[in-house]
């Protein structure tokens, strides 16, 4: 089991949005997909094809869920989770130690992932693209393909392009993103430039949420 003695950490500077309110983090996310939030985990997972023996990072990981359960398809594969916020690395920690699964987690930032060149062959990014201006977009996406492998997996969970629909009214009042005008069928052309290919969209979406995966 990997521990990490630091008493208090310091939230990792970043240009994003820095979220610290990790008690009521998951309660967010399962009120936020309408009680989806276990199918939005389970087809991020599905999607990343994650197979024994894979190192799997998790990215912007929250509270650890999409990780957790990584780790399980992974089995005896290295597991990571980075996130800003000191508060939710506290929270996954304990949650990866009741469950008995070794998974490395640190306070870190996509813009400066704390893992060598070609070392990772899976990363994960479940509802956290939409938090980054986009030029911090261009800066992690070009640091996740340097810790990705050659045929390594990139899989993204965010929000759709918004659209008129009575549903996606009511889920952006819910989810308080008014601003949001992106979606994730515009991160396939920052893949793209990244140096991505084999950029798929998946035909399934939790709600409004939609999946894509590039490859290195």
């Amino acid at each position: 089991m990997t521990h990490h003695s630091h008493s208090v950490e310091r939230p990792a500077q970043t240009e994003g949005t820095l979220i610290r309110w990790a008690p009521y983090y998951d309660l967010a996310v399962n009120f936020t997909t309408l009680g989806h939030a276990g199918l939005l985990r389970k087809l991020t997972v599905d999607n990343a094809l994650i197979q024994p023996g894979d190192s799997v990072l998790d990215v912007g990981c929250g509270t650890g869920e999409v990780i957790l359960l990584a780790k399980t398809r992974a089995k005896a594969g290295k597991a990571y989770g980075i996130d800003p916020a000191p508060e939710m690395i506290a929270v996954a920690r304990k949650k990866a130690a009741r469950k008995k699964l070794d998974i490395d987690f640190r306070v870190g930032v996509i813009e400066s992932l704390p893992f060598p060149d070609s070392s990772i062959e899976v990363v994960t990014s479940s509802l956290m693209m939409h938090h980054l201006p986009e030029d911090l977009k261009v800066r992690g996406l070009a640091e996740i393909y340097r810790v990705l492998k050659p045929g390594g997996r990139l899989l993204i969970a965010d929000f759709m392009r918004p659209t008129g629909s009575f549903l996606n009214h009511i889920f952006i009042a819910f989810t308080r993103h008014q601003g949001l005008k992106s979606g994730i069928e515009d991160i396939q052309k920052l893949l793209k430039a990244s140096g991505f290919n084999q950029i798929t969209q998946s035909d399934e979406n939790v709600l409004v949420i939609g999946f894509v995966r590039a490859v290195k």
